[in-house]
């Protein structure tokens, strides 16, 4: 029997792209595009996902993809991208506080770096109705390995068996069921569809 849903966070229940950022802090089209990459399409921004990198080293080595001139705007890109790069799914609102009146435990368990433990309250959907959150920095762990997986079951007490995994990467969604925990690949977007999947839900 499912007893929790867990989310997790970026394009399921919250809009996620990089290039907000960038396109409000880098005027030029084609540097935008260079900065983007390398700093959200680098190694070192799953390095801090997985907390073992400061951002300060991790920007440095950004910089080094890009010529001189663009270090600027990767500076403010790395020091802002929080304030724009995240926007709420509202629609989410209704479906987490539906889910929570049908008695289930809510729990999110998200890929992110160190700042986002200080901020996500801001951008997270029904936040009140949240019974447990984990980020992937503070455990030195990420999706999809078994590890993180883990760490959340025994942080919250929770059986995998009895917990419903809903992420947008269907090899997030692949980690968890080795571990125990069902799950549902939300990259479609489709709210109505999931609905539908949870409803379905211990008939």
């Amino acid at each position: 029997m499912i007893k929790h849903i867990v989310f997790d966070m970026g394009k399921v229940l919250v809009d996620y792209n990089a290039m907000y950022a960038c396109e409000r802090l880098v005027e030029d089209p084609a540097d935008r595009d260079q900065v983007c990459t390398a700093v959200f399409v680098s190694p070192e921004w799953i390095l801090l996902d997985m907390g073992v990198i400061p951002e300060e080293q991790a920007l440095k080595q950004m910089c080094e993809r890009l010529p001189k001139r663009l270090h600027e705007a990767a500076g403010k890109c790395m020091e802002q991208w929080h304030r724009y790069c995240m926007q709420p799914r509202e629609a989410m609102a209704g479906l987490v506080r539906e889910l929570k009146k049908k008695g289930y435990g809510i729990y999110l368990l998200s890929n992110a770096s160190n700042r986002l433990p200080d901020m996500y309250k801001d951008v997270i959907p029904a936040v009140e109705c949240f019974d447990g959150v984990m980020f992937s920095a503070v455990e030195k762990y990420i999706k999809p390995q078994k590890k993180i997986y883990e760490c959340f079951f025994d942080r919250f007490g929770l059986k995998p068996e009895e917990c419903y995994f809903i992420d947008d990467l269907a090899l997030n969604i692949d980690g968890a069921k080795a571990c125990g925990m069902d799950g549902y690949c939300f990259a479609d977007g489709d709210i109505g569809r999931l609905k539908e999947k949870l409803n379905e839900l211990n008939q």
